[in-house]
């Protein structure tokens, strides 16, 4: 059976998780915290953590500084099999702040942000880029030139878009160059309005739902799939990613867009129920 060969490229962080009841409300009080830890984050980790846990010969290429957040992170990635190309910098790794509360409810509040002086890409991306089945190219001013650099290598390109709006011009590049698109319903109070919305996308797109699940318009064509039900959320932190990789391992596998999405929910399922980015193998 062919290995899926996954290129991913974007950001990768390493967070502060903190814990709490509820969410804190936008005054001044004091809040305790029920737990609080470090992990490794980033969407583009978060993609590559379940890629891989699902079996893709998956590479992926990212900026961290070299500091001991930068190591933490290589490190984790690397004990989970996922090949690397870091791109070394001298400003410190991303790294965020995020609240959660026992619900999914998440505020990420960035603490750092790495700089790439140059705006390009080096030798070891485009090989691996080349060999590659699907090149996921995530949000990041770092990762904007690969999206040229797949559609030249003739590489079908894949685009998680988020929290995208329709206007905001950061995302343009990405939607104009990707073959299939993802987001999820951040943007929209809504919901019955996301279907037109996809459809306006003129290409294969898919939003997560959060507890809803997921819709995708494909050829016109509007389809849904439930949320899995799980016993409690254990960590919000990658559902979104996880939904995208089981999607996508599935797709290349040669599932239906019915099974594909059945696929991207039960991914995500484990996600919630797990510890970190990706289920706990």
């Amino acid at each position: 059976m062919h290995k899926p060969k996954v290129f991913v490229a974007g950001p990768v962080s390493w967070n502060r998780l903190v814990r709490l009841d509820r969410l804190p409300p936008a005054r001044p009080h004091t809040a305790f915290a029920t737990g609080h830890g470090t992990a490794v984050g980033g969407t583009s980790a978060g993609k590559a953590l379940n890629l891989a846990s699902l079996g893709a010969d998956v590479t992926l290429r990212t900026v961290v500084g070299d500091d001991e957040a930068g190591r933490a992170v290589l490190d984790a990635l690397d004990r989970a099999g996922v090949r690397v190309i870091a791109e070394v910098v001298d400003t410190a790794t991303e790294q965020h702040l995020n609240l959660m509360d026992p619900h999914g409810g998440r505020v990420s509040i960035y603490l750092e942000l790495p700089r790439l002086h140059r705006a390009e890409h080096d030798e070891r991306a485009l090989a691996a880029l080349a060999t590659a089945d699907v090149a996921v190219i995530d949000l990041a001013d770092h990762a904007r030139p690969l999206l040229g650099a797949a559609r030249a290598a003739g590489v079908p390109v894949w685009c998680d878009l988020h929290d995208y709006d329709g206007v905001a011009e950061f995302h343009r590049d990405f939607l104009d160059a990707a073959d299939r698109v993802f987001l999820n319903d951040d943007a929209f109070t809504d919901r019955d309005a996301l279907p037109g919305f996809l459809r306006s996308l003129d290409k294969p797109a898919v939003a997560t739902l959060g507890a809803e699940g997921a819709v995708a318009v494909v050829d016109g064509v509007v389809h849904h799939v439930a949320a899995v039900p799980i016993e409690e959320v254990v960590d919000a932190n990658g559902a979104g990613d996880a939904f995208f990789s089981g999607f996508l391992v599935a797709h290349l596998a040669g599932a239906d867009l019915a099974g594909s999405m059945a696929a991207g929910a039960r991914q995500a399922a484990l996600c919630l129920g797990s510890a970190g980015l990706a289920p706990e193998l």
